[in-house]
């Protein structure tokens, strides 16, 4: 759970997520909070909560970054620290995961019959653009690659090197996955958006940045960063390898997300 001044969220959120009878372990990276987020993730005593605390604010990806390096459980479930996203769909989420049908899962605001609160028609505009350049570059079939609700097996996630410190994680991730032959599920979620009064964070340049990202971690750009010696540094294992390990090992001390 990546978390930037959130004060006014994140004990409800946090509440929610340990609801959830598949949160085996939550760990909150606080991105730099100046608002009084701190304190009140001080106070939180549940012992499957780790509060990680990063120097100053970096950004959305840094502190994933962070979090997907000190994950220990099955399963790694993205959840941003308001009330967009609910963690009562962590079940459905995880579901394909569970039954070794999936590498990665995308909760989708796009196709589903859940609620959704009705907010900025240039932002769904924006999302199914960007998605489709996403997929024009990768060939998924993704109908919201920009959600916050990305479900992976640990091992996955931990073997790809995340580089993007804001909201580009989004479009490198998919493209990594998408280039390691990753098997990625997608399912309808629920979307309780909220307005830029109420604390949302995502603004234009963030949908620059992310058309770059697009290009960047395409398997052109990938390329063309080889032979310029724009390498990032190698993951503790190559995703080829994580996904042909021995279910049955990971049967034997299963834990959820």
């Amino acid at each position: 759970m990546p978390c930037y001044d959130e004060q006014a969220t994140i004990l409800t959120v946090i509440g929610k997520v340990l609801a959830s009878p598949w949160t085996a372990e939550l760990i909150v990276v606080d991105d730099g909070s100046t608002d009084g987020t701190r304190d009140l993730l001080a106070d939180v005593a549940d012992p499957r909560v780790r509060v990680l605390r990063q120097p100053r604010n970096t950004g959305k990806g840094a502190a994933l970054r962070r979090g997907f390096a000190e994950a220990t459980a099955d399963y790694v479930i993205v959840q941003d620290a308001d009330l967009e996203y609910d963690p009562a769909e962590y079940g459905a989420l995880v579901q394909p995961l569970d039954d070794g049908l999936a590498d990665v899962v995308y909760g989708s605001r796009f196709i589903s019959s859940r609620p959704h609160r009705v907010l900025y028609y240039w932002h769904s505009v924006g999302n199914k653009l960007l998605t489709t350049l996403s997929n024009m570059v990768t060939d998924l079939n993704l109908t919201d690659m920009e959600s916050c609700y990305k479900a992976f097996r640990r091992e996955v996630i931990q073997s790809i090197a995340i580089e993007e410190d804001r909201f580009g994680f989004e479009p490198e991730v998919t493209a990594k996955v998408a280039r390691a032959g990753c098997r990625v599920f997608e399912l309808g979620i629920s979307y309780n958006g909220r307005t830029y009064a109420e604390g949302k964070k995502i603004g234009w340049k963030d949908a620059v940045r992310a058309v770059v990202c697009i290009v960047k971690y395409s398997g052109t750009g990938e390329r063309v960063r080889r032979l310029v010696g724009d390498v990032p540094a190698a993951p503790a294992a190559p995703v080829a390898a994580a996904m042909t390990g021995d279910r049955s090992d990971r049967d034997a001390d299963r834990h959820p997300a």
